[in-house]
């Protein structure tokens, strides 16, 4: 005999089922803020600039337009698509073009907040490549990580 389901348990199934949807994504989002936090942070040290927890609300502010470059692009770029979260190559390449095309927005806004308003083409470049590999191996593990749950 089948059992009743009634519209609270319906509304709670629903509910879980969002919360499994969302979860992955948020989790993207929190691991790609903390590889740009890690970009600045790298970049800090390597410019023996104070480093650590004691530093962290200035690595945040070095860190802010190529997190929001990043995420004003991706979302549009498929970064963020569920057919990514279990395949790791598919991951690595959407995210690796995803950055390239947020890398330009990134550096506009690097140019607009920043006082001396100069970005050398060294910089620039550290800028694409370090994101790229911080970003990269971040998503691509967290891709494993989901394939292995399913």
């Amino acid at each position: 005999m089948r059992k009743s389901v009634t519209p609270s348990e319906t509304a709670l199934s629903v509910r879980l089922l969002d919360a499994r949807a969302i979860w992955p994504r948020a989790a993207l989002v929190a691991g790609d803020v903390i590889s740009f936090l890690a970009f600045a942070g790298v970049g800090w040290r390597s410019h023996n600039e104070t480093s650590g927890l004691g530093a962290i609300a200035q690595i945040a502010v070095t860190a802010a337009p190529f997190a929001l470059g990043w995420f004003l692009v991706s979302p549009f770029a498929g970064a963020f698509g569920r057919s990514l979260l279990g395949a790791p190559k598919r991951m690595l390449a959407r995210t690796e073009l995803a950055w390239l095309a947020a890398w330009p927005v990134a550096l506009a806004l690097r140019w607009a907040l920043s006082a001396d308003r100069q970005i050398p083409l060294s910089f620039a470049i550290v800028v694409l490549v370090s994101n790229a590999v911080f970003l990269g191996i971040w998503r691509t593990v967290f891709a494993f990580f989901m394939r292995s749950r399913t």
